[in-house]
């Protein structure tokens, strides 16, 4: 039986084509890019660096960015709008102990251990209070939206509270509280005798259930606003935790790969040294 041939080895040497040196460039070369996109990483804390990394995962990244961008913004705008309500709200909570402050002087200037000399300084006190009830009404704005004097009764507000254009990411309500002495008939309120003053009590009374009802729309706006800031908030941290797994780099692997094209560079280096050697020993032949 014939004997199985052996494979040939080509230990030829070459002196115008150095097949060993260009395979150490090529390598060199690949090397050096794996450690310059790990380098990148680990300075940027990007995972992906080039858009050919991962060209998917970099169009679901950037969408996230933007929708979390726009979180944040509809976030900004349901606190703007908490702090609309609050500026009303707080108005109506000081024409609330206006009110109150009337009914105790009602009830004082009612009873007949007072004169009407006395009553004529009750009633004094109470139609600067009303003026000032008024005023409230008529100055309380948020930027130069007026809150109190009804001005913008039946128009709707609306709040983009979301990131996207649909119509369920606004929140809309209308401003309707009105609460000037005109509207609610307090700036009849008169103290100088005790018939009038058990009138006042009647008319305190309906104003303060009036303002009770305004106070009672913004409270719910407000809480629904409390509810959409969680929620924007929920969605933030979630969208975020997204977004990191796609485009964050991770750090232990970078730096393994970092270390280890770092090696193999100056293997490569060392190695393409020795190739470029080999001319000599060729040279050496020929002399």
């Amino acid at each position: 039986m014939d004997r199985a041939q052996k494979p040939e080895v080509n230990m030829g040497l070459r002196i115008s084509t150095n097949v060993a040196s260009i395979n150490a460039q090529r390598q060199l070369s690949t090397n050096q890019g794996k450690l310059e996109h790990s380098l990148k990483a680990l300075s940027s804390g990007k995972r992906i660096v080039n858009a050919s990394d991962d060209a998917a995962g970099l169009a679901i990244s950037e969408n996230l960015r933007g929708q979390i961008a726009g979180i944040k913004q509809a976030r900004n705008n349901a606190f703007n709008a908490q702090s609309l309500i609050q500026v009303a709200e707080g108005g109506l909570n000081e024409v609330t102990n206006i009110m109150i402050r009337l009914r105790e002087l009602g009830v004082q200037a009612a009873s007949d251990n007072i004169s009407d000399v006395e009553r004529g300084f009750l009633n004094e006190e109470a139609q600067l209070l009303i003026e000032e009830a008024d005023r409230i009404a008529k100055t309380t704005r948020f930027g130069d939206q007026a809150l109190l004097d009804g001005s913008t009764a039946g128009e709707q507000r609306d709040f983009h509270v979301g990131p996207f254009a649909s119509d369920n990411d606004v929140i809309s309500f209308s401003i309707d509280a009105d609460v000037t002495r005109d509207n609610l008939s307090y700036g009849g309120i008169d103290l100088a005798d005790k018939d009038s003053a058990k009138d006042a009590l009647a008319v305190v009374d309906e104003t303060m259930v009036e303002i009770g009802k305004s106070r009672a729309s913004f409270g719910a706006v407000q809480s629904r606003l409390n509810m959409t800031v969680s929620n924007l908030d929920i969605q933030n941290e979630n969208l975020s935790a997204a977004n990191s797994r796609l485009a964050d780099a991770d750090i232990a692997y970078e730096t393994a790969q970092a270390a280890s094209s770092q090696i193999l560079q100056q293997a490569a280096v060392g190695v393409l040294a020795q190739a470029n050697q080999a001319n000599n020993a060729a040279l050496r032949l020929i002399g």
